[in-house]
């Protein structure tokens, strides 16, 4: 996933070559086993992410999502693998396309916690809702400004103890105060960082035959990106 961009083939090829695999399964067969262990690979990367919560000791932590495309508006008459308008969603410089929102909670550092896979039309706000958010009491929860909602802010500081940083408008109810503003927004970076270097391990078209396919070949992807960053670098 890290080298190869997610083409499996290619990767079992050169270890074929390397040695280091005498008998190769075929493609698909190889592919139905990966399958079989999508829970596995789901329940780990949450499982390695609850620990890294208890090493983590400075109680920041970033949330923020990316869309993912299956395709180009274009193309999407012609898709296969997924046909509902719920997942056609606006990229940057209004690009429509058809794809996925990845909500994803990482440590201060940039090391992913928790993340879960929305339709493209689904707000941040149900991204928030879906996750777990088992966070350390007096934690605090940097996002931007798609999270503004009181009711959710209320919720998370009174039941489960985290503060939500979020930035405020001029026209806030709740003051907004220049000096924390300045702070949001410069502890905010580091999850736009991740971000992009999570987006540039994904290929230039993710190849699926199906919806789980393709939500697998994404979870791959943050589970290297997981292993990689918190024990390789």
């Amino acid at each position: 996933m890290l080298h190869f961009g997610g083409n499996f083939q290619r990767a079992r090829l050169i270890l074929h070559e390397l040695g280091l695999v005498r008998r190769l399964l075929s493609r698909s067969r190889f592919w139905r086993r990966m399958t079989r262990l999508s829970d596995l690979i789901y329940r780990l990367f949450h499982q390695l992410g609850a620990s890294f919560k208890e090493l983590h000791w400075e109680l920041r932590y970033l949330l923020d999502s990316f869309p993912v495309p299956v395709c180009d508006n274009i193309r999407i008459a012609r898709c296969r693998i997924i046909q509902d308008e719920q997942y056609r969603g606006k990229m940057t410089k209004r690009r429509f396309f058809y794809g996925v929102r990845v909500q994803i909670l990482t440590t201060s550092d940039g090391v992913p916690l928790e993340f879960c896979i929305l339709p493209r039309a689904c707000s941040d706000l149900q991204g928030l809702a879906e996750l777990a958010l088992d966070l350390p009491e007096a934690a605090e929860l940097f996002v931007d400004g798609g999270y503004n909602f009181y009711e959710w802010e209320d919720y998370l500081t009174e039941i489960e103890t985290v503060r939500l940083q979020v930035p405020r408008r001029k026209n806030s109810q709740r003051g907004r105060e220049p000096w924390l503003e300045i702070y949001k927004s410069l502890v905010r970076k580091y999850i736009e960082t991740t971000i992009g270097k999570i987006a540039k391990l994904f290929p230039k078209k993710i190849h699926a035959t199906n919806l789980d396919g393709f939500l697998l070949k994404i979870a791959l992807f943050l589970f290297a990106y997981q292993v990689d960053k918190a024990f390789i670098q």
